[in-house]
C-alpha cells in the first residue's frame, strides 16, 4: 500500500544557481495534487531549492514553488535598489547545545537552542520530515517559527532519528520517545520546565509528533538508565502534511484502495515494520507491532491538544504523494479526537473558517498551551 510513498533523498541547494530553474505557474498543468511527486520540474526544483519547501513536508507543491520563486525575485529587485551596505536579516543564533548524544546510535543526536528565562522554560521540539529515509535536524535551523519560540521565551530543539534502512518503524518512533524523555533528564543543566513540552513537524515528522502526543506515557520509573525513568509525554503537538497512523493497513479504511503502481515490490508495506512479508502483518507478533504504531488506537481524552494542518486538495488520491498527505488524513485525526474528546485544531485548504471567525496561529497555538503570554 503505503511504503513506496516515503520520499526519496534530497540534495543540497546550489546557492549558484538562479531562481529561474524553478518553474513559472504557467510552465506548471495545474491538476489536482500537482507537486515534485508528480512534476519534474517541481522535482528537480525541490533538490535545487530545499528551503521552497516552506512546510518541511518533503514535497514541493505548485503554491509553494510560486511563492519562494515570487520572493526571491522581490528581494533580488530590492538588493538592486539598495546601497551594498544595506544590514542583511539576522539569522537565528547557532544552537546553544549541538550535535548532543541522546541515544546510543548514530543519529540520536539533537540541537538545543536555551531560551533567555529568568526561570526553567517550556520546550518546543521539531522533527524533521523525509520519510523516515532522509532528512536532518538542520531543517529548523531555516524555520522562521525557531526564532518566534525563542522570542517568546520557549526553548527550542531539534531532533535526529534513525532511518528506515537502519531501524523499523516501531523503533525509530521510540528514538523520538527518548529524545523527549531526555531533555526532561537535561531539565537542570538547560532550566527546562518538564511539565511544559510539546513537539511539531512535517510529514514524517508530524506523524512522529501524532504518535509522542497519542501514546501512553513510556516513563519506566525502575529503569536502570536514568534517561527512561522520565516521562515521554507532550502538552501540545503540531501536525504538518501529517499521515494519520503508522498501521499502514489501516489506511484503506479511510482513504481508499491503492494502486499496486504505488509499491515497488509487494512486501514493501510489511518491509516498513522490517517484516519479510505480508503474511507477517497479520501474525500475532505483526498485529503488536501495527498497535504500537498506530496513532489513532492510541488517542484517548487524557492526551494533549492538537493541531493539524495540510494544503493538499481532496478528492480520490492522485499519485503516491498525494496519498501520503491527503487532507483525509487530517480528518480521520479530527474524527478520532472528537470521538475521545481532544482538542484538535484541523486547518485543510477547501475549509472556510466557521463564522468568519480566524484561524489561530500555530505558534499562538503552542504559546497557550504551553501557558505563554
Amino acid at each position: 500500500m503505503i511504503a513506496a510513498l516515503w520520499l526519496s533523498p534530497l540534495r543540497a541547494a546550489d546557492p549558484a544557481v538562479s531562481t529561474n530553474a524553478l518553474p513559472s505557474p504557467n510552465e506548471i498543468t495545474p491538476a489536482k495534487g500537482q507537486s515534485s511527486e508528480n512534476n519534474q520540474r517541481l522535482r528537480k526544483a525541490l533538490k535545487r531549492f530545499p528551503a521552497a519547501d516552506a512546510n518541511g513536508d518533503g514535497v514541493l507543491t505548485m503554491a509553494e514553488a510560486r511563492a519562494f520563486k515570487q520572493k526571491s525575485t522581490s528581494g533580488q529587485s530590492n538588493a538592486t535598489n539598495q546601497s551594498v551596505g544595506t544590514k542583511k536579516p539576522a539569522l537565528p543564533n547557532p544552537p546553544t547545545f549541538a550535535d548532543v548524544k541522546y541515544g546510543p546510535y548514530g543519529r540520536n543526536l539533537l540541537d538545543f537552542w536555551q531560551a533567555k528565562s529568568k526561570k526553567p522554560a517550556p520546550v518546543v521540539v521539531f522533527i524533521h520530515g523525509g520519510g523516515f529515509k532522509a532528512g536532518d535536524k538542520s531543517q529548523a535551523r531555516k524555520d522562521p517559527m525557531l526564532k518566534r519560540f525563542l522570542d517568546a521565551g520557549i526553548s527550542f530543539a531539534a531532533i535526529n532519528y534513525r532511518f528506515r534502512e537502519q531501524a523499523p518503524i516501531q523503533d525509530i518512533l521510540h528514538d523520538a520517545a527518548r529524545a523527549i524523555q531526555f531533555i526532561r533528564y537535561k531539565a537542570r543543566d538547560w532550566s527546562v520546565d518538564k511539565k511544559r513540552i510539546a513537539a511539531y513537524g512535517g510529514s514524517a515528522g508530524a506523524g512522529t509528533s501524532l504518535w509522542l502526543a497519542a501514546h501512553d506515557d513510556l516513563a519506566d520509573p525502575k529503569s536502570s538508565d536514568p534517561v527512561l525513568r522520565e516521562s515521554s509525554r507532550l502538552v501540545a503537538a503540531g501536525l504538518f502534511s501529517t499521515q494519520a497512523t503508522y498501521d499502514l493497513l489501516r489506511w484503506e479504511t479511510f482513504l481508499g484502495p491503492f494502486k499496486p503502481e504505488w509499491l515497488q515490490s509487494t512486501n514493501e508495506i510489511a518491509e516498513f515494520y522490517h517484516f519479510k512479508t505480508m503474511a507477517d502483518l497479520k501474525t500475532p507478533e505483526g498485529e503488536r507491532v501495527r498497535a504500537e504504531c498506530d496513532m489513532l488506537r492510541w488517542l484517548s481524552k487524557d492526551d494533549p491538544p492538537i493541531y493539524a494542518i495540510t494544503t493538499q486538495p481532496g478528492g480520490p488520491s492522485q499519485n503516491r504523494g498525494h496519498h501520503l498527505h491527503h487532507p483525509d488524513h487530517v480528518r480521520e485525526i479530527q474524527k478520532c479526537c472528537q470521538e475521545v474528546g481532544v482538542e484538535c485544531v484541523a486547518i485543510l485548504s477547501d475549509d472556510q473558517p466557521a463564522n468568519g471567525k480566524a484561524r489561530e496561529d500555530f505558534v499562538n497555538f503552542m504559546k497557550r498551551n504551553l501557558g505563554v503570554r
